[in-house]
């Protein structure tokens, strides 16, 4: 199958956009009077449309390309990657499209799909995976040779919006790191995951990165996450490729962590957590005990990147293991710079303020 590497260009002496291609020795033009992308893409089309005659009949339709994709994703990413996709594709592209050749699809088919989520109230984010989800499709798609489509106006609508994630206010900061009892059947009790909750709060781990967490994994005052436990139990290398990263800890966490030295120093594990479910639960008992607004275990990690926003960016991302192409100074920079020491004082005189006004 041949496959178009170029785009239509506009002809401003004949009022038109013009494509050539070429497939098996033969050269065709393909054009459009419409003016604007609308016109571009429709001789684009016009053009796909000649390079894939003849093909149709031995081209998949999306429920079954979608299986080999998927089995793509779960031979080289983790559960907690594939199976939200999968669910999002259950629910929302297989209905829509499930039925058409991949070699057919086109703009308007992935705007339908967005569309149809936004009109359920889906929140902005989950618009964005599902267009990130069927960008994907669509380039494997175009590796395996099955279309030469290109997603080119995939919008989210103007109309979507985030979902706003609550974090832990000064008031409830100041009452997590001065109480350390909860309530059990009724009566107060010290709250023996304490210390895990505090480290969350000062250092953005996610929950599944505090379960992994091992005494092996801190050299001094470095902490290295190379692992995380998802909630079904399994050991994963983290969310994504830049979960897996080192920082130094600010003397804040240092104290916390030596306090819970004093009592998991001779286990595995820095904080023998037995299951997010179960951590979680936790929490949630000591916000109600103790009066704190309830957030989530995620939300501590937010907390944590709302505490310490007036950082630069850089730093930030480096120590919340977020995206590389949303770090400017690259994911290693700290180690070559020696900034990762400032970042850790920088971070500690945050919640120093916070705690102590």
């Amino acid at each position: 199958m041949s496959r178009r590497t170029n785009s239509a260009v506009w002809q401003e002496a004949y009022s038109r956009w013009r494509v050539a291609v070429q497939k098996d020795g033969q050269r065709r033009y393909f054009y459009s009077s419409t003016p604007g992308r609308t016109g571009q893409r429709e001789a684009n089309r016009k053009a796909d449309a000649w390079l894939e005659d003849g093909i149709g009949a031995k081209v998949g339709r999306v429920e079954d390309v979608y299986k080999l994709w998927l089995e793509g994703l779960k031979q080289t990413t983790s559960a907690s990657n594939y199976e939200p996709i999968e669910s999002r594709w259950r629910t929302w592209v297989l209905p829509i499209i499930g039925k058409k050749r991949v070699n057919a699809l086109t703009d308007a088919d992935l705007q339908a799909i967005v569309n149809k989520a936004a009109a359920a109230g889906k929140s902005r984010k989950t618009l964005q995976s599902i267009a990130g989800d069927l960008r994907a499709f669509c380039k494997f798609c175009r590796k395996a040779k099955l279309s030469t489509y290109l997603p080119e106006d995939v919008q989210i609508p103007a109309s979507a919006r985030l979902k706003g994630k609550k974090v832990l206010q000064p008031d409830d900061l100041i009452k997590l790191f001065s109480i350390d009892t909860t309530l059990y059947r009724n009566k107060r009790v010290h709250d023996d995951y304490i210390n895990a909750y505090r480290f969350a709060v000062l250092t953005g781990l996610r929950p599944g990165e505090l379960l992994g967490l091992r005494w092996a994994d801190i050299k001094g005052s470095t902490v290295n996450i190379s692992r995380a436990i998802n909630v079904k139990g399994q050991e994963t290398r983290g969310k994504n490729e830049n979960a897996c990263r080192s920082f130094v800890l600010p003397d804040v966490a240092k104290a916390v962590l030596e306090a819970q030295r004093a009592i998991t120093g001779h286990c595995e594990s820095v904080f023998c957590l037995e299951t997010e479910r179960r951590f979680y639960k936790r929490w949630k008992v000591f916000c109600a005990a103790n009066d704190l607004q309830p957030v989530s275990l995620y939300e501590l990690r937010h907390s944590f990147v709302s505490a310490i926003k007036t950082l630069p960016a850089g730093e930030v991302k480096a120590l919340v293991g977020h995206s590389q192409d949303m770090d400017t100074f690259g994911q290693y920079s700290h180690a070559l710079t020696g900034e990762d020491v400032q970042t850790a004082q920088a971070v500690n005189a945050v919640f120093m303020k916070l705690l102590h006004g």
